[in-house]
């Protein structure tokens, strides 16, 4: 039994969710073309590994303050079907579907919250989920990130918990991504597979023999 680790973002789904929520709070009125310039920049950065993580997230969970944990797992629910599941790789399905029936350990292991990340593991089939956890207290969300955050190298910390639990270890994996920001986890597991690569990314795989796929 092997293991494969699949990032989201521009590799199981085509489009940055976080996008594709602001787009959503805009379509029903609660959002503004303001707040998705300001995300298309956070997009920017993140691609391009200069972001401060940390402080991002705290800027942007802010609004989430108060939120009752269950209402966001319902409009999360929602996103999915509306505006993430158009932008679902064909070819992710028939990765994760080879992967399957190999009887091996999938994960899904991405920067974005678990409320995003949950209903896409759920249609492919994935069991497991490694994201990046808000702090709820008495069901509502405080506005605040659990570090640290599944990114960089806090991908990697997340993952070797997923590992430990599950009883696999990250050398044995093979995991799938499109961003110079997961090098950490890239270079932790067996198989790295750069998939829609940034273009840090691409001249590196290029550089050490990663294989490459477009999907």
């Amino acid at each position: 039994m092997g293991v494969a680790l699949f990032d989201m973002d521009r590799t199981l789904v085509r489009r940055e969710t976080a996008s594709l929520y602001v787009k959503s709070r805009r379509d029903r009125g609660l959002g503004s073309w303001q707040d998705t310039a300001r995300v298309a920049w956070w997009v920017a950065q993140y691609t391009m590994g200069v972001i401060d993580a940390p402080d991002v997230a705290s800027r942007a969970l802010m609004v989430l303050a108060g939120t009752k944990e269950s209402d966001l797992e319902g409009e999360c629910e929602a996103l999915f079907r509306k505006y993430i599941l158009p932008h679902i790789s064909e070819r992710a399905r028939v990765a994760v579907a080879h992967h399957k029936a190999r009887g091996d350990h999938l994960a899904v292991v991405t920067g974005a919250s678990p409320y995003v990340a949950r209903p896409v593991a759920d249609y492919f089939g994935i069991e497991n989920v490694v994201a990046s956890d808000l702090e709820v207290v008495s069901g509502a969300l405080t506005g605040r990130p659990v570090e640290p955050l599944c990114y960089g190298v806090g991908k990697v910390i997340r993952a070797n918990r997923l590992a430990r639990k599950v009883g696999f270890a990250l050398r044995e994996a093979v995991f799938y991504t499109d961003s110079y920001t997961d090098l950490p986890l890239l270079e932790a597991v067996a198989h790295p597979v750069v998939v829609n690569p940034d273009m840090r990314l691409s001249r590196i795989a290029e550089a050490r023999g990663w294989p490459v796929e477009i999907w």
